[in-house]
């Protein structure tokens, strides 16, 4: 009964994620969103207080249930892992191994340096929530709007407008071969062994083992019961279960339930944590003094990442005349360009884990995870495909980390981040001696005006003039001038947000 329904509830989770990631509609995020607002590093990271408190909380009365039920990475390797026991030779196929301690608490404890040195990309890389983000982000949704393209075709075609077509294209090459080779590399982890990521690399496993080890329900193994046949242990997919010494290491243990519904003597059972253990299931002096010295050393690490965290509180392709459209360039920027809510590139930094909730979730292709080292695969703006435009606040809304503070459209509006800037070689009417004036026409806060190219001919071609105490950055100068391949216009950020 317990591991149905942990199953029924870690599936629930999984696709609500999940659909957070594959929606394109924005009508998912409105019912779901706190379902990733209530992962484990984005809550510290936005400092929400109430949601750690609650996970924590949950650990010490039932263990790991967050890995097993909330985490989304978890869920998959799960999955991952019975398909694999579908096979008749392999479903008891796991087997006891210690704990690997070194390789936990020193992944962790650079997991807290780079925190607090703010190398964003080493933190993403870790981050259990994040790496599957990516995964569902860069390969699950691409899928998913191919299927629902061909769905648009079909539906089109017998006169019905249910589905409408939406633009797939790849929008970081970096980031989508960093998720291809994580999504392979859980998956032969999960498919062999279990939950090996989850128990050796992953920082937030090892941070809720440590609270789990005071959990105060877990499965207890009688010994008096046990004769030792294996089975509990060759089902465990955390590797925790040492059946020989009637013994479970309860950090690792995820609070599956698998355990129980294995046991074929009634040896396992749910129970409250008693105070002392006797008999054979006892721990020898030695072991309990291990345990202790282990805990005084996370302790302490533990303390930094809570200090830490508290001081970050942080297509067409022609034209009418069917010549070919070339494709516009990303110009350099000597300042990248960070959504508004960010309030700066610094505190934006800091904050974001990476996840691209925030890039699946932009209807207007602004978004794309960023190339640079330092702050590889956060998103950065850049307007090739669109621009930002004044009234849409989606981005702010599904951030679950912080990173992209909610914002009201009036806030939006008078949020500067950036400043257009003008490339006199490169416009049109310079170059062509046309009038153009896209760039003022869609300019949303009239930052841009159209002046005489020559002050002493008022009839010259006109050329934009920028106001730049008026322009937010929201790029739709440069999304819509039609030089090519590099617009006559473009944006450069703000390190530092300001309001009109």
């Amino acid at each position: 009964m317990l591991r149905k329904l942990r199953l029924t509830l870690a599936v629930l989770f999984f696709v609500a994620v999940t659909a957070l990631f594959l929606d394109f509609t924005g009508t998912v995020h409105a019912w779901l969103g706190w379902t990733a607002k209530i992962q484990f590093l984005p809550a510290l990271l936005a400092l929400n207080v109430g949601v750690i408190v609650a996970l924590v909380l949950l650990t010490l009365l039932l263990g790991r249930v967050y890995c097993s039920v909330i985490c989304p990475l978890g869920v998959m390797q799960d999955i991952v892992s019975w398909i694999s026991g579908r096979r008749k030779t392999k479903r008891y196929r796991f087997s006891y191994s210690p704990e690997i301690k070194w390789l936990r608490y020193g992944v962790l404890g650079l997991f807290v340096i780079a925190l607090i040195a703010g190398i964003g990309s080493f933190v993403a890389l870790l981050a259990p929530y994040s790496s599957y983000g990516r995964i569902a982000s860069n390969l699950f949704a691409p899928l998913y709007r191919w299927g629902n393209n061909l769905l648009a075709y079909f539906a089109e075609r017998a006169d019905s407008y249910a589905f409408y077509e939406t633009e797939v294209w790849m929008k970081s090459l970096p980031t989508f071969v960093i998720a291809a080779l994580t999504l392979v590399v859980l998956a032969v982890l999960a498919w062999r062994n279990g939950r090996t990521y989850c128990n050796t690399i992953c920082p937030v496993g090892t941070i809720l083992g440590f609270f789990s080890r005071f959990s105060l329900f877990r499965p207890v193994l009688d010994a008096e019961k046990c004769r030792n046949c294996s089975l509990c242990s060759r089902r465990c997919k955390a590797a925790c279960i040492d059946y020989k010494n009637h013994r479970i290491d309860y950090s690792r243990c995820v609070a599956c339930m698998d355990c129980l519904d294995a046991c074929k003597h009634d040896a396992l059972h749910l129970q409250y944590r008693r105070k002392k253990t006797t008999g054979p299931a006892a721990e020898k002096p030695e072991q309990a003094e291990r345990i202790d010295t282990s805990r005084r050393r996370f302790l302490s690490t533990t303390a930094v990442l809570a200090v830490a965290s508290a001081v970050k509180a942080q297509e067409k392709k022609v034209d009418g005349g069917l010549a070919v459209i070339e494709d516009k360039k990303i110009p350099v920027r000597a300042t990248p360009i960070v959504p508004p809510g960010a309030w700066s590139a610094r505190s934006f930094a800091q904050h974001c884990t990476a996840c691209q909730l925030c890039v699946s979730a932009c209807p207007n292709g602004v978004l794309r995870p960023s190339t640079d080292l330092q702050k590889l695969m956060q998103p950065e703006m850049s307007y090739e495909r669109g621009y930002c435009r004044p009234e849409c606040t989606r981005c702010s809304e599904v951030c679950p980390a912080g990173a992209i503070r909610p914002i009201t459209v009036e806030e939006k509006s008078s949020t500067r981040i950036g400043h257009a800037v003008w490339i006199r070689k490169n416009c049109i009417p310079l170059t062509d001696g046309v009038e153009c004036g896209n760039c003022a026409r869609h300019c949303p806060s009239g930052a841009i005006l159209m002046v005489p190219s020559d002050g002493d001919d008022m009839n010259s071609v006109r050329i934009p003039a920028i106001n730049a105490e008026r322009c937010i950055g929201c790029g739709a100068c440069e999304n819509l001038c039609p030089a090519r391949p590099f617009s006559a216009i473009y944006v450069e950020g703000h390190t530092m947000h300001s309001v009109m």
